[in-house]
């Protein structure tokens, strides 16, 4: 091969990737920029929700523009074309979440203010009381009754956190009250409820 034919190879195949390159430059900004348009559009719930799925998402937007900034453009089309198909994907998830947490609410919301309620009744009737029942000794009492106050104020923080739109901080508040409440009516000698054992 003459060295004319060999620059002139060399030549065609430079221009041949210019040419791709530069062809897949707009659809990958074109794909960069709905990704990023997709995912701000549920950034807020997810990253309460699904904060973990969202990270994978912007990491891949993340690379898919570096590989932009470096003029790779197919990588950065390749990274980019599918993650608007994943923003849709987070809603979804999102939306699956709050209807587990709305679930877990109504569940507890229905059950929790009894327990209490029926806690404050025992303590109230064993404070009367000149001797505790037979397994409840002084310590034991004392302890379940100063941990009264502070579960009933959490039961308030978690209504007040549903009522305020905040689904993650209310379940994830009433879970603890709800944990509490049995050890405490455990420690009573109370029975309490089977959905609430759970």
């Amino acid at each position: 091969m003459s060295k004319r034919l060999m620059f002139a190879v060399i030549a065609f195949v430079f221009c041949f990737s210019f040419v791709a390159c530069n062809t897949a430059k707009a659809p990958a900004e074109a794909a960069i920029k709905l990704a990023d348009e997709a995912i701000a559009g549920v950034k807020g719930d997810a990253s309460v929700y699904v904060p973990d799925q969202l990270k994978a998402v912007e990491d891949s937007l993340a690379a898919a523009k570096e590989s932009f900034q470096r003029g790779e453009y197919p990588q950065a089309l390749a990274g980019a074309k599918d993650l608007a198909a994943k923003a849709k994907d987070l809603a979804t998830a999102v939306a699956s979440k709050k209807a587990e947490l709305a679930s877990s609410w109504k569940d507890m919301s229905g059950g929790l203010p009894g327990m209490l309620s029926a806690i404050q009744s025992r303590v109230n009737i064993l404070s009367k009381s000149r001797k505790l029942p037979a397994g409840l000794d002084k310590d034991q009492f004392e302890s379940a009754k100063a941990s009264l106050p502070a579960i009933t104020q959490t039961w308030t923080e978690a209504s007040n956190a549903f009522s305020g739109g905040n689904l993650m901080e209310a379940v994830t508040k009433a879970t603890s009250v709800k944990e509490k409440a049995v050890e405490i009516m455990t420690a009573l000698g109370m029975k309490a409820p089977e959905a609430a054992a759970k």
